[in-house]
């Protein structure tokens, strides 16, 4: 019986192989345009298309084996954040979440929502609009509302101390499919951002 790849070697191979597509190690010879339009394909630079074409026809496959194997997308990640940690899943950003991956999703979101509650208090909450593009002061009770129609959540930060910027996202649907409403409307998201007073959401 041959070898099943664990979540965690599918990463490190598809590490890998960006990297040697980036380099120029494999290319997709038959991406010759980007087939937006006559006036933007002149200006996509060939190679750097065979390069991404070459990189996503693999991640495609890995995809498949995923699937065929039921090879799980979730990654475990340790968040702390003003004195409290929090262990939660997440779809690595390079795989597809089986159905058995948005259940264990789902089964996490009150976990996730009570740390972000504790981790919030003092800061002011913004809805990122337009992807990103802008955001809109809102109050918890529009965040419940929100939460009442999604199916889990997902927290990430960035920045330290004043500057810190705690981002709640509420999906639904496959999240690999979520964040840029690849799959809307059977997948999507909206995101809450929170800062401190003083402060706006750097996105």
């Amino acid at each position: 019986m041959s070898k099943i790849y664990s979540t965690q070697e599918l990463i490190e191979v598809l590490v890998a192989e960006q990297r040697a597509c980036m380099n120029g190690e494999r290319l997709h010879l038959a991406a010759l345009s980007a087939g937006l339009s006559p006036l933007l394909d002149q200006f996509v630079e060939p190679v750097g298309l065979q390069k991404f074409a070459a990189y996503d026809n693999f991640r495609r496959t890995i995809h498949d084996y995923q699937r065929e194997h039921q090879v799980s997308g979730i990654v475990w990640q340790t968040v702390q954040l003003r004195g409290a940690e929090l262990s939660l899943p997440m779809i690595h950003e390079q795989l597809i979440s089986l159905g058995s991956d948005r259940r264990t999703l789902k089964s996490n979101k009150n976990q996730v929502l009570r740390f972000w509650q504790q981790v919030t208090q003092g800061m002011e909450l913004f809805l990122s609009l337009q992807g990103g593009k802008c955001f809109k002061p809102a109050t918890l009770t529009d965040v419940e509302h929100i939460i009442d129609r999604t199916e889990w959540a997902v927290l990430t930060h960035h920045g330290r101390e004043e500057r810190l910027e705690i981002i709640l996202q509420l999906g639904w649907g496959k999240p690999e499919e979520a964040t840029y409403r690849r799959g809307f409307p059977e997948s999507g998201s909206e995101f809450i951002h929170a800062v401190f007073p003083g402060y706006e959401p750097l996105g």
